[in-house]
């Protein structure tokens, strides 16, 4: 399954996508998904549709031995061995076909918690990280769903700062002593293996493979939660927990590498998750607009409902061009190495975090915009959302930790721009010689008529937004110098424009194609695209104007908005015809019409 899923893409570096033009970057979009990747997905909608959603309020009553059960049947049909190497009984599919079955998970927000933990932050760091004995010994279980996972690493003080564990693993004798107590740990009240950060003799971080009856192991009560009421959530106890010498994962003192690699893998499925629940509420929602009357009309006939339907559709279409742009760049990479490699786990997890700034663009506008899709749903429902009879109020409750896992938005927006900003200093990517174009550019910028196709104007403004972000970046990088990186309002805003950038520009590449190739969604597919660059580029132009106040003042910031001006010839559209337009197609169609499987 590895060499039919290789692919002969040029590999391209993780963030070139700011300083690179238009289209010049391969990209892989879900119209290019193969029938075999299809039919899989199709597998997940029929597992979810058949076997769990028809349980959604048991699930939701913390019924435990149901998402036990539930977890063995996804085992049973392959479901939990997705990304398990072939030499332990898995399938092996690329992460293309794990994104179109966490999609399909995520109708049922507390089984896809579970789900997604066991078969991801649970599973892979043995995948990636296992010694042949280990992964011998656990994978094929894992995959059968004979055993589940967990993943064990944040504590009462160290949250975000993963790093300050203050959880110890003594080696005594043939065996390591744990101690220490671990906080939110999904999965924890059925979990039979937990993949567990300590620090070695109190310094040297690390991770160590803990099982379920492993003396010294308990765990705390059921937390009472916001959301996901369904998911199980724990502390994880270990008091002088004793465990073989060999349940090491990785080296001593290289966890984070462990830690933060697997987080990476988390976030771009996260993204994935949020946009497939949010074809769900968009669902739910047109059909309540489309039955619900008022003043003796429908209410998706009035314009405010229908403003909010189309911005619905509209950050599915865009998340879904962010979420297999960014997945096909890391398949590509991956497939650069075999796991019959010695190496092939470091070498695998090395081209994966190679997008660490993608995948947690993937996380933070993936999970911003189901909050805002949830909460227009609940609007659209008006009283009726509020209640807990009606489904929006539910996934407004479910969605919200989506802004908290796999490190906070506001943690991964500071990665963004700080992991931007150190691979230029290192050379990685040719910022400042893009910087310099730029800056000669302002005396003549892009002009319109530079650019070709069915969507040339588009294009035009995605390329004024990152002169725009060039612009304002670099100024504050030459004003603070190594000081930008303590101040978290400007590197948000940097992390902001770079994620609207990466977003208009997936979307724009993405309906280009669909014009082009003719595809029966392609017209929505404009629509949707220039709805979102119309204001997405006003928002990049904003925060462009107020990072250089944020930086400089005076004469300084007068002559940085002069730049900044330079590059704001994009003349927007009538917003409300798109929406209108866009409005009917959903009503018509009575769901998401661009349809992937």
């Amino acid at each position: 399954m590895a060499a039919e899923n290789a692919s002969t893409t040029e590999i391209v570096q993780g963030g070139s996508f700011l300083l690179t033009p238009i289209g010049q970057l391969p990209q892989f979009t879900p119209e290019d998904l193969s029938d075999d990747s299809k039919e899989f997905g199709r597998a997940a909608r029929d597992f979810i549709e058949g076997e769990v959603l028809p349980r959604d309020e048991a699930i939701d009553k913390l019924d435990l031995p149901l998402t036990i059960e539930l977890l063995r049947k996804a085992g049973e049909i392959g479901l939990l061995s997705i990304e398990i190497p072939e030499a332990y009984e898995g399938l092996e599919l690329d992460k293309k076909s794990s994104l179109l079955v966490l999609e399909e998970m995520s109708k049922q927000g507390s089984f896809s918690v579970s789900y997604g933990a066991c078969t991801g932050i649970g599973t892979l760091p043995i995948v990636y990280f296992g010694t042949e004995a280990q992964k011998k010994n656990y994978l094929p279980k894992l995959a059968a769903g004979e055993l589940l996972a967990a993943y064990a690493l944040t504590e009462a003080g160290s949250g975000s700062d993963a790093m300050g564990a203050k959880t110890t693993a003594v080696l005594d004798g043939d065996s390591w002593v744990l101690n220490g107590t671990k906080m939110w740990i999904t999965n924890a009240g059925f979990a039979d293996i937990f993949c567990t950060f300590a620090k070695v003799d109190g310094q040297h971080f690390s991770c160590f493979i803990i099982e379920k009856d492993d003396p010294g192991l308990s765990t705390g009560s059921e937390e009472h939660k916001l959301g996901i009421k369904g998911s199980s959530t724990r502390t994880l106890i270990l008091e002088n927990c004793r465990i073989p010498k060999d349940r090491l994962l990785g080296e001593i003192g290289k966890g984070h590498k462990i830690a933060f690699g697997i987080l990476n893998i988390g976030r771009f499925k996260l993204g994935a998750g949020c946009i497939g629940g949010a074809k769900r509420v968009i669902e739910y929602t047109l059909k309540y607009t489309s039955e619900r009357h008022q003043f003796n009309k429908p209410l998706n006939s009035f314009g405010l409902i229908q403003q909010k339907l189309a911005d619905m559709a509209t950050k599915i279409f865009v998340g879904e061009a962010i979420n297999w742009r960014t997945i096909g760049y890391i398949d590509d990479a991956l497939s650069q190495s075999s796991w019959s490699d010695p190496d092939a786990g470091a070498k695998k997890m090395q081209a994966i975090d190679e997008f660490s700034i993608e995948a947690s663009i993937v996380k933070v506008w993936g999970s911003e915009a189901l909050s805002w899709i949830a909460d227009e749903s609940v609007q659209c429902f008006g009283g009726y959302g509020f209640s807990a009879e009606y489904p929006p109020e539910k996934v407004y409750r479910d969605c919200r930790i989506n802004r908290i896992f796999e490190g906070t938005n506001e943690i991964n927006r500071l990665l963004i721009a700080g992991t931007l900003l150190k691979r230029a200093m290192k050379g990685e990517l040719p910022m400042m010689q893009f910087g310099q174009q730029v800056a000669k550019e302002i005396s003549n910028p892009p002009k319109a008529a530079a650019f070709t196709g069915p969507v040339a104007r588009l294009k035009h403004g995605v390329e004024l937004s990152k002169r725009q972000c060039m612009l304002a970046s670099g100024l504050a990088v030459q004003v603070l110098g190594q000081k930008l990186v303590d101040n978290q309002e400007v590197m948000a805003r940097m992390s902001n424009m770079m994620m609207e950038i990466y977003a208009m520009e997936s979307a724009v590449v993405r309906a280009e194609r669909m014009l082009e190739s003719g595809h029966r969604w392609a017209e929505i597919a404009r629509d949707f695209t220039e709805l979102y660059v119309n204001e997405a580029w006003h928002r990049v132009h904003g925060d462009a104007r107020m990072l250089c106040a944020d930086v400089t003042d005076g004469e300084g910031l007068r002559h940085a908005l002069a730049g900044i001006k330079a590059f704001a010839e994009f003349h927007p559209t009538s917003c409300a015809r798109l929406r209108g337009r866009i409005a009917s197609q959903l009503i018509q169609k009575g769901g998401y019409p661009v349809e992937i499987i």
